[in-house]
């Protein structure tokens, strides 16, 4: 696939300073880019690169402080970042094909309800009374258990595993190994049988337009449900504990993990390798940097670091005052 400069703009609808008559082939980093590609400069730091850059056009702010030089071109928006994601709409490859709607290895339980324009692939396990909606797509080796619901044109890649009763929204997106409803961790002491499993009973609702990162585990709650509202994006190797509750548009990088009973609220960030005690409430748009610990609950707009987390006007000061302290001491 090739575009004009011209073409790409059309899309963008941004301001063109510069020219180019090279076809562009494909987006590329700046550094790495050759001159045929396009490129982004989505902060001022790293306008230092376009010089040694080959990228003949790059996406940029609109306060870029550079000009593109002989034969090269900006394209510049409000935000070179969004930005970014349409020209890679531009450029992405097709997703694995279907040669068959339904394909003769999958189980498809005769009670299940499938809807229109619906595919899914070789091996996969559709069970009793489960309900998918229009245009969904279930790559190969899936399964999905009694009484399960699936929104219109969701995506759900192979290996995954949706158990009993658990219900998707439309336009989600769940990645290969995935796992949404296993057990939640509960367990008892007793003095007869050393530790008993405290029956987990509930079950998984997830929102609108969720992604769900590779190996990700969403726990069925106990009595109830786990939740994930509209909007939530959630990476690889999370782990979201029974009976938690995230709001919408919620962010938690990989490694990550919610205990059980966690309450986050609207838009909270939760950083890569950062754990959450249980039954611990994080408000609307609070920040818990990456590796941090937090053991009580977090007013809404906070950011968290460190372990335990604290401010992180705080965190810093206590950072710096141990290494002037490191620093003294070999003096």
């Amino acid at each position: 696939m090739t575009y004009t400069l011209k073409q790409i703009n059309e899309v963008l609808k941004g301001e063109i300073v510069g020219a180019t008559s090279q076809l562009i082939t494909a987006p590329e980093q700046l550094e790495r880019a050759s001159t045929s590609e396009i490129s982004f400069i989505g902060h001022k730091k790293y306008e230092k690169l376009w010089a040694t850059s080959k990228a003949c056009v790059a996406v940029v702010n609109e306060d870029i402080a550079i000009e593109p030089g002989e034969n090269r071109a900006f394209i510049k928006v409000k935000n070179a970042d969004l930005a970014m994601s349409q020209v890679l709409e531009l450029y992405a490859p097709p997703t694995p094909l279907f040669s068959i709607d339904i394909h003769p290895s999958a189980t498809v339980d005769a009670s299940a309800t499938i809807g229109t324009g619906t595919r899914i692939g070789a091996g996969s396990y559709i069970g009793p009374n489960v309900v998918l909606g229009e245009n969904v797509t279930i790559y190969p080796n899936v399964t999905i258990l009694d009484e399960c619901t699936i929104g219109k044109n969701t995506v759900i890649w192979p290996g995954s595993v949706i158990r009993e009763r658990c219900h998707l929204g439309t336009d989600c997106i769940v990645h290969p190994n995935a796992t949404i409803g296993a057990d939640g961790f509960g367990f008892r002491p007793c003095p007869d049988r050393g530790l008993v499993k405290i029956p987990q009973i509930g079950n998984v609702i997830i929102g609108n337009w969720v992604e769900i990162g590779a190996n990700t585990c969403v726990d069925r709650g106990k009595f109830s449900s786990t939740v994930l509202g509209d909007g939530c994006k959630i990476d690889n190797l999370v782990q979201i504990g029974h009976n938690s509750i995230l709001g919408k548009f919620c962010i938690m990088a990989g490694n990550s993990g919610l205990a059980g009973s966690v309450t986050l609220g609207n838009g909270v960030i939760i950083g890569g390798s950062a754990s959450i005690k249980d039954h611990t409430t994080i408000g609307d748009g609070a920040i818990i940097g990456a590796g941090s610990g937090v053991t009580g609950d977090i007013e809404a707009g906070k950011m968290m670091l460190g372990y335990p987390a604290v401010e992180a006007r705080d965190a810093l000061k206590q950072w710096a005052i141990l290494k002037r302290l490191v620093r003294d001491s070999g003096k």
